[in-house]
């Protein structure tokens, strides 16, 4: 049941991609929505000696950078206003200074779903990549996550990318269960190493689905996820990807998986990470 969705108001044309996202699936689902931004200090002010004393308006650059930002946030926070009282929708706004992982960890653990946009995160340059930092948001608790394009495009058409692992099978489980839109075409793709193996498991993942009432196509590929999964979404022309963590590594890869990561970079798609 989705109830509460936090959606991240930055400062770029994701924005209003996501804001209009989310209410939509607020109407469709009787949900309240609460919209909140940050600003970072730290990210938005110049590194550099500052005496004691001295204030932003010290260093013109670090005046207009605060001042910038806190434009953006005013300018997500009207278009979020506006677009939830246009259609009756729930809301409340939450305006943060501070780090932004943390703070956003603490706004999500009372949501059902938290809604960002694909490549761009909070105000404009507070992270230094937007795309490895939507990881870290999932690594920290905010999940599940819906990562949306510029353009809000009917969901028909959904992939899953299975892996076995109990992570994969978990970010599964909650898009089926959550049912967010009502699905016309599922898939659930594997990659086989050629052993076999990923055969079996789709199988049993797509039983999964189908008790949940979704009808279910699998399809089993030899090769490697991080090579062939991308043009396959393309290819098959999926209007949202459900990529859960797939592998275990280094640094971010020991997060949240190696073809998550290259799936996130590089897609101009929705996602839905868990």
């Amino acid at each position: 049941m989705l109830k509460r969705i936090l959606v991240g108001l930055g400062g770029s044309d994701y924005t209003t991609a996501a804001i209009n996202q989310a209410v939509a699936l607020a109407i469709a689902h009787n949900a309240e929505l609460t919209g909140v931004s940050v600003i970072d200090p730290a990210r938005v002010t110049p590194f550099m000696a500052m005496p004691i004393g001295d204030g932003p308006m010290a260093y013109p650059e670090t005046a207009s950078s605060l001042a910038k930002a806190r434009e953006k946030v005013e300018w997500a926070t009207r278009e979020f206003t506006e677009a939830c009282k246009a259609v009756g929708v729930r809301h409340r706004v939450v305006q943060e200074v501070g780090e932004p992982f943390s703070l956003m960890t603490d706004e999500a653990r009372y949501h059902d779903l938290m809604v960002f946009g694909l490549k761009s995160l909070f105000e404009t340059d507070l992270v230094a990549d937007p795309h490895d930092a939507l990881v870290r948001l999932v690594q920290t608790g905010v999940r599940p996550l819906l990562a949306v394009s510029k353009q809000v495009r009917p969901v028909n058409k959904v992939l899953i990318a299975y892996s076995g692992s109990m992570e994969s099978a978990k970010a599964m489980k909650n898009f089926v269960q959550m049912q967010l839109w009502p699905i016309k075409e599922l898939r659930i793709v594997s990659f086989d190493d050629g052993t076999g193996h990923a055969k079996g498991l789709i199988a049993e993942a797509a039983d999964y689905c189908r008790a949940h009432g979704l009808e279910t196509e699998t399809e089993c590929i030899t090769g490697s996820p991080k090579e062939h999964l991308l043009l396959y979404l393309q290819n098959w022309g999926a209007d949202l990807t459900v990529v859960g963590k797939s592998a275990q590594n280094l640094l971010l890869r020991r997060i949240f998986g190696e073809t998550a990561l290259h799936i996130i970079r590089n897609t101009d798609k929705p996602l839905f990470l868990s």
